[in-house]
C-alpha cells in the first residue's frame, strides 16, 4: 500500500475513531551532547517532517491520548508533559493534504493543544510508527536543514519560548540529564534553553541554595583537570518545587 492510499485507509478510520476538528501536538525536547534536540517524525508521504503528534479518540481524556500518542508513534512512555499553548490558524493543515478532497478526515480544520515534553533521549529506543519512515532527535540549530510541515516549526518556537519562561519559575533537568551529573553539566542545560552564557558562580551558588540537589560522594573521573563533584536531584524537594514553585531563584 502506498502511503497516499495508506491515508485514505486511516482517514475512514479516524471518523469512527477520533474526535473532530481536536488534535494535539507534543513538543518532546531532548537534552544530549550540551545540545537540546526535538524529536521529529519524517512522513513517508511528502517526506516532510512533522512533531509526534494525533487525535483524541471519543472514549479518552486529552492527557491520556498524549501519552498514547507519544507511546504509540514514537515508542516513548514516562515523559514529562505540561500544556503550554492553542494553535488554530486557519488552513494549517490543508495545504500538507492538498492531494486529497474535502473529505480526508485529516484535511479538515483541526485545532491542536500544544504539549511540552521532556525527555533523556538515552532512556529510550525509538519506535517509528507505519505512517513514518524515520523518527530522530533533531537538534535545535539544526531544523533550519529539515522540511518542516504545516505550523509544526511555530509550534516548536512557542515550546522553547515556554521553556525558557518556566525555567525561572520551575526546577529543570530532572526529564533531561542523566541521574548523575555535574553542576557544569546542569548549567550547560540552562545556558543551551536560555541561549546565553551565565556566570558560573552566580549559578552554583542559587542552584544549590533551592535544596533540589544532592552532592554525592563521587567525582567525575577521566578529565584532564580536577574531577568534579558528582550530583544528584533530591526527589523530594524537587517535587515540592515544581508544585510550588521557586522561591530563592
Amino acid at each position: 500500500m502506498d502511503s497516499k492510499q495508506q491515508i485514505l485507509t486511516k482517514s475512514n478510520e479516524a471518523k469512527e475513531i477520533f474526535l473532530p476538528n481536536l488534535s494535539a501536538d507534543p513538543v518532546i525536547f531532548g537534552f544530549e551532547n550540551n545540545g537540546l534536540k526535538v524529536l521529529m517524525l519524517q512522513m513517508n508521504y511528502r517526506q516532510k517532517w512533522l512533531l509526534p503528534g494525533g487525535y483524541v479518540r471519543k472514549d479518552e481524556n486529552l492527557d491520556d491520548a498524549v501519552v498514547r500518542i507519544l507511546k504509540d508513534r514514537a515508542g516513548i512512555t514516562d515523559a514529562y508533559l505540561e500544556e503550554f499553548g492553542v494553535f488554530g490558524k486557519l488552513k494549517r493543515s490543508e495545504f500538507y493534504f492538498e492531494d486529497f478532497d474535502e473529505t480526508l478526515f485529516h484535511k479538515q480544520r483541526f485545532i491542536s493543544i500544544g504539549y511540552l515534553a521532556l525527555y533523556n533521549p538515552s532512556n529510550t529506543t525509538l519506535v517509528k510508527d507505519e505512517l513514518s519512515d524515520a523518527c530522530e532527535w533533531i537538534y535545535l540549530d539544526k531544523l533550519d536543514e529539515i522540511d518542516i510541515a504545516m505550523d509544526h516549526r511555530e509550534i516548536i518556537e512557542k515550546a522553547l519560548l515556554t521553556l525558557r519562561e518556566k525555567i525561572s519559575i520551575k526546577p529543570i533537568g530532572y526529564n533531561l540529564l542523566p541521574e548523575k551529573f555535574t553542576l557544569s553539566e546542569l548549567q550547560k542545560l540552562y545556558e543551551v534553553i536560555l541561549g546565553k552564557e551565565l556566570n558560573r558562580g552566580n549559578f552554583y551558588r542559587k542552584i544549590k541554595n533551592l535544596g533540589i540537589l544532592k552532592k554525592l560522594d563521587e567525582q567525575r573521573r577521566g578529565g584532564a583537570h580536577k574531577s568534579p563533584d558528582l550530583y544528584t536531584f533530591d526527589e523530594e524537594n524537587y517535587a515540592k518545587a515544581l508544585e510550588n514553585g521557586l522561591n530563592n531563584w
